[in-house]
């Protein structure tokens, strides 16, 4: 699919529509339920085909399908407005202490949050596990290994004063003990330093949100804790 997308064509998105509702249709199927005249149908279908959203039935004439690979893509969508809905993002977000208790903190080099400490934090990509995800992370950023487990699951809504919303994130929560490895004080778009509770306390720019999450961990609990928090827009 490389860049191309179906959701900036409205055409193309009634038939995925249908087709995301079927088995497969017919072409006159799919004319009658996308409103399309002939030729806009064929020459949408076709765009489609071209960049692997639709195929034809093997072996059938005029029956067309979702392909294998972006049933997942048409499966986005909300039927009811023909949209692909955005979805929030998925991370992991690392507790990793140091041997003499203090913990890896992070200070953001890159919008948004620039100049902002936090722990660390990733994506997690397509197939990867939770803590696969966790240790490439941690080694990518840090150069460090750990031992890691999960310790519960964050969701955390951020808004800005006039109540728009900026981010939408699920994090989940990685402890790591025993830290191993020479770590790198500083790599793209983030800074490293083993901080104190106090001196990550009198950092300026800090999210301050993770604080009773690592009290759940100490005490030996699971958590799934769900927050909102409101920046101002020159913060973000």
């Amino acid at each position: 699919m490389a860049n191309y997308s179906a959701d900036a064509h409205d055409a193309q998105m009634k038939l995925l529509r249908q087709l995301l509702l079927s088995s497969s249709s017919k072409f006159s199927e799919l004319t009658r339920a996308s409103g399309l005249t002939s030729d806009h149908a064929n020459f949408h279908i076709k765009k489609l085909i071209e960049n692997d959203f639709v195929e034809h039935l093997p072996k059938s004439y005029g029956q067309y399908r979702l392909t294998t690979k972006d049933k997942e893509y048409a499966n986005r969508m909300d039927t009811d407005e023909q949209i692909i809905e955005k979805q929030p993002k998925l991370s992991v977000v690392l507790d990793i202490i140091n041997h003499d208790g203090r913990h890896l903190h992070q200070e953001r080099m890159k919008h948004p949050y620039y100049g902002y400490w936090g722990r660390p934090t990733g994506k997690i990509r397509w197939g990867e596990t939770m803590l696969e995800a966790a240790a490439r992370e941690l080694k990518e950023e840090t150069g460090l290994k750990a031992e890691l487990h999960v310790g519960g699951f964050y969701h955390k809504l951020d808004y800005d004063v006039d109540g728009k919303l900026l981010e939408d994130k699920y994090f989940c929560f990685v402890r790591g003990i025993d830290p191993k490895g020479e770590m790198l004080t500083q790599s793209d778009g983030q800074r490293n330093e083993w901080l104190s509770d106090v001196e990550f306390l009198a950092k300026e720019r800090r999210f301050s949100n993770l604080e009773d999450l690592v009290g759940y961990i100490d005490a030996g609990q699971t958590f799934v804790v769900e927050k909102k928090f409101t920046y101002n827009k020159e913060d973000y």
